[in-house]
């Protein structure tokens, strides 16, 4: 595979794309963020890249909380507005037709009709150049009953959650495996090498059929 050696620039993709309430239930604003991830296990802790020109920074940066609202296949034109309107010209809230929902721990609202809420509260905001990243502890987690199964495990599959690459939004598609399926002992039952969705291991590397 020839390969072109480019300037560095933001290709990791694709990038988990997620609406960011903030302020208060009476005062609140929402900001489309990309720039978002998991940083640590226990304790849960998250972090946002924020440009200091928006103007959910200085609400954020006050308050010292906010609330990841994983986005949707059906929530992407809300989704898309929030991240090229500013909260200092319209009411989000009222403009997209998101729902404010009360959050556990947090004074941000959370959006209804996201399947999964995680509400932050910030250790530290650090200073990386054209954002500034805050650094939060993920205090509480909020999941439609919709997506818990009968046995209680969580069915990410049924959000129809999207992503963010280079500019576009994509929803996630087929399942192609689960975490350790390249190391899990083969079922005694013959299958001829598939895995799931009908997609072959050629030599330790996964083929899909097309």
């Amino acid at each position: 595979m020839n390969k072109k050696t480019m300037k560095p620039g933001t290709l990791l993709a694709p990038c988990p794309v997620v609406m960011v309430s903030c302020g208060t239930e009476e005062e609140s604003n929402i900001l489309t963020i990309a720039w978002t991830g998991i940083v640590n296990s226990d304790p849960a802790m998250t972090y946002i890249s924020v440009r200091p020109s928006r103007y959910s920074y200085e609400i954020i940066k006050k308050s010292g909380e906010f609330v990841i609202n994983l986005a949707t296949a059906k929530l992407i034109f809300a989704t898309d507005f929030c991240g090229v309107k500013s909260g200092a010209d319209v009411d989000k809230f009222k403009e997209t037709g998101l729902t404010k929902e009360k959050a556990s721990k947090v004074k941000a609202p959370m959006i209804a009709e996201s399947p999964i809420n995680i509400e932050c509260r910030v250790k530290e905001v650090i200073p990386l150049g054209s954002h500034d990243m805050f650094l939060a502890e993920i205090v509480a987690v909020n999941v439609s009953e919709d997506i818990i199964d009968k046995s209680g495990k969580l069915r990410f599959e049924k959000c129809g959650l999207a992503a963010f690459s280079h500019g576009q939004y994509f929803a996630l598609g087929a399942v192609l495996g689960t975490f350790g399926f390249s190391v899990k002992k083969k079922s005694k039952r013959k299958n001829n090498g598939k895995n799931i969705k009908g997609n072959k291991l050629e030599n330790g590397n996964l083929k899909q059929k097309v």
